[in-house]
């Protein structure tokens, strides 16, 4: 009888392979992972990376579209208190205006002027986690001053005329801020312009044709600023609209890549009892040469 002179040699190379094929569907039970490292296969690792890269990017947008959102919806809610102000005003300018009161219900409905103005003033400043609304891109300083030296009064604005925008994976560009200039005016304009002029036709016996001109600018200027406040709303539903489709494709990134490294726990299981039953078998064959004399299989 011939022997394979390598048949011991070819057997322990078997059970070696048996022992780490045991141990690789092991680990791949218990990790959950059919890719642990390059060596294991390289094409899905490097299409991991890239979809790595993308959810990264998406995480990313869905973080800032949630953090400028929240921006949003405070700046929205200042211009609708704005809105309640200046309605407030307009209602007091033609109240007063009805040329029936006297000299100490005018002076009231001037101070009532004021008090709205200093209010719509204060709105304009209005800060959110330590940077103004209002300033442009400058928002690290109050956009708005008032000098009540002049008559009538002059608001000044100190921020810029810049836009900032916010781009979505898609590469869209949605706006996120409103420059106070554009909202409440500048240099005798807008809002405050107004409100300051009509502030000082009371207090000074404006005409009533004056005082219902410049009625009429306050109100031209209400809608300007809710023109403005429309461009907001729209930026605030593109933004939380592309944020919700961008969660939804990064869901779908997640669940893509781990269908690349991950293992079918159930095949997995298949495969780990298959090997140990083929494992057990070459521990039988190798118990049996141990026990018995190799010689005599060999006469």
């Amino acid at each position: 009888m011939r022997v394979d002179p390598n048949y011991v040699t070819n057997l322990s190379a078997s059970l070696n392979q048996s022992t780490g094929l045991e141990q690789t569907l092991t680990s791949e039970l218990s990790s959950g992972l059919r890719v642990a490292s390059l060596q294991d296969d390289p094409v899905a690792v490097a299409q991991s990376t890239l979809l790595g890269s993308s959810i990264a990017q998406a995480d990313t947008f869905v973080q800032t579209a949630s953090s400028e959102a929240s921006r949003l919806q405070v700046a929205d809610s200042t211009l609708g208190e704005v809105v309640t102000q200046v309605t407030s005003a307009l209602s007091t300018a033609v109240s007063g205006n009805n040329g029936t009161l006297n000299a100490g219900n005018i002076a009231s409905v001037a101070q009532t002027l004021s008090g709205i103005r200093d209010q719509v003033l204060s709105l304009a400043n209005t800060s959110y986690q330590g940077q103004y609304l209002f300033g442009g891109s400058q928002g690290s300083t109050p956009p708005f001053s008032l000098d009540t030296s002049t008559n009538p009064a002059t608001a000044t604005y100190s921020g810029d005329t810049n836009l900032q925008y916010v781009e979505t994976p898609s590469g869209q560009n949605i706006q996120v801020n409103l420059p106070g200039s554009s909202v409440f005016g500048a240099a005798g304009s807008g809002v405050l312009g107004a409100l300051n002029q009509l502030i000082s036709d009371f207090s000074g016996g404006a005409t009533t044709a004056t005082i219902t001109a410049h009625t009429s600018a306050l109100t031209t200027a209400l809608g300007q600023l809710s023109s403005q406040r429309s461009t907001l709303d729209s930026s605030l539903s593109r933004l939380q609209s592309s944020s919700t489709y961008v969660q939804t494709e990064e869901s779908q990134l997640k669940v893509a890549q781990s269908s690349l490294v991950s293992a079918d726990p159930a095949t997995v299981a298949t495969q780990l009892s298959q090997a140990e039953t083929q494992h057990q078998a070459l521990l039988s064959v190798i118990n049996a040469l141990g026990s018995s004399n190799l010689f005599s299989l060999m006469k």
